[in-house]
């Protein structure tokens, strides 16, 4: 009970660099505090050196950054592969491009190439036709950055961009192949 209350007046405009405006009295008073409680004060005065880092969302548009990552890192199995299997179920189908399941039933209402088929319940399911027009849209889409219409423009002019899409597809696994071929020489 018989310490005696000190007053400290903070100037704001120095609180930047973490100094702290005292009265001419207390400036004596302040040799003895510790040197502890000046820490802890100095801390509690600079708010200029707290860093507050905002939290990565994981909602709304993603970057064309990470969009261009992606593009090249869709799962496709090979036409043996997917041939083997009669339908995809949406999920498949959208883990093999690492998208929502809505995006690939926004594109189904977009372009008239996808048709899957529904049953009863209206799940859909699609055929290893229409992984390859997927792949095609896709790469439309999100690697040659055509917007939803110029793709439906582009699929409608260009009546043979399936078979174009196929070669182009072997010479970029051929390309790949002889790189890490040349790698390992």
């Amino acid at each position: 009970m018989g310490r005696t209350l000190t007053q400290i007046t903070l100037d704001f405009a120095h609180a930047e660099k973490g100094t702290v405006v005292e009265e001419p009295e207390l400036a004596m008073k302040e040799e003895k505090i510790s040197e502890v409680k000046k820490e802890k004060l100095q801390k509690m005065v600079a708010p200029a050196e707290i860093k507050v880092s905002k939290p990565v969302s994981t909602r709304g548009r993603r970057s064309l950054k990470s969009m261009n990552q992606d593009a090249d890192q869709i799962q496709i199995p090979a036409d043996e592969e997917l041939f083997k299997k009669q339908y995809y179920s949406i999920g498949e189908v959208a883990t093999m491009f690492h998208v929502n399941q809505s995006l690939i039933r926004y594109w189904e209402t977009e372009f008239d190439i996808l048709k899957p088929k529904k049953n009863r319940k209206g799940d859909r399911f699609f055929r290893p036709v229409d992984v390859k027009n997927l792949v095609l849209i896709y790469d439309l889409l999100r690697r040659r950055k055509f917007t939803i219409e110029g793709a439906k423009e582009y699929l409608k002019k260009n009546k043979k961009a399936e078979e174009k899409f196929t070669v182009i597809q072997s010479l970029e696994n051929l390309k790949s192949f002889l790189l890490q071929l040349k790698s390992e020489l």
